[in-house]
């Protein structure tokens, strides 16, 4: 599915490229090096596309969908859940057992996230916001996942806007630390 046009084409677009990434991943054999390459890559798309949620879906949530406060928020716990297992398969060798587990525990709770987003969130959105401002927030997302961390930040505030200064900052730090050690975060 190919990146551009309104907020919520563009997260579905995510979700593809992270189902596709699980399943290279899990398509390698156990303990191969590619995993760890992959699981990189991934660990990056995932933050940077929960950077963009919680910049962007969050609050057009917020304030355009009835109940929204509270689909924010769930939203949000599902983003922390997540990040706390990419922090632990960051910490692990790719011959670590632990490393299989918690990329089916990560596989599992995205895929139950994109569930809700894709058949709750987003048509709750499509239906209170304009077209020119679900276009406007696909734009903003674009920029948003650009300058995005590449990985987890424990000490990062979670919910905007007290992490939105931190945001290009750290991505220019991770993409630094990613090119130094030779880390691949891009296709």
């Amino acid at each position: 599915m190919a990146h551009g046009g309104n907020v919520i084409a563009e997260f579905t677009a995510d979700h593809r490229e992270l189902e596709e990434l699980f399943a290279r991943i899990e398509a390698q054999p156990v303990d191969h090096p590619q995993r760890r390459v992959l699981a990189n890559r991934l660990t990056a798309e995932l933050v940077r596309h929960s950077v963009a949620e919680e910049l962007l879906l969050c609050p057009a949530v917020r304030k355009h969908v009835r109940d929204g406060e509270g689909l924010a928020e769930k939203e949000l716990a599902e983003h922390v859940k997540i990040e706390g297992l990419l922090r632990d398969l960051e910490e692990l060798h790719v011959d670590d057992p632990q490393f299989n587990d918690i990329v089916a525990k990560l596989r599992l709770e995205v895929a139950a996230h994109v569930r809700e987003e894709e058949q709750q969130l987003f048509p709750k959105l499509a239906a209170s916001c304009s077209p020119e401002k679900l276009e406007e927030l696909g734009r903003l997302a674009r920029h948003a996942k650009q300058t995005a961390p590449t990985r987890p930040h424990l000490t990062a505030p979670d919910v905007p806007p007290a992490h939105e200064p931190l945001v290009p900052g750290a991505g220019l730090v991770d993409r630094v630390r990613d090119l130094v050690h030779g880390r691949r975060t891009t296709g």
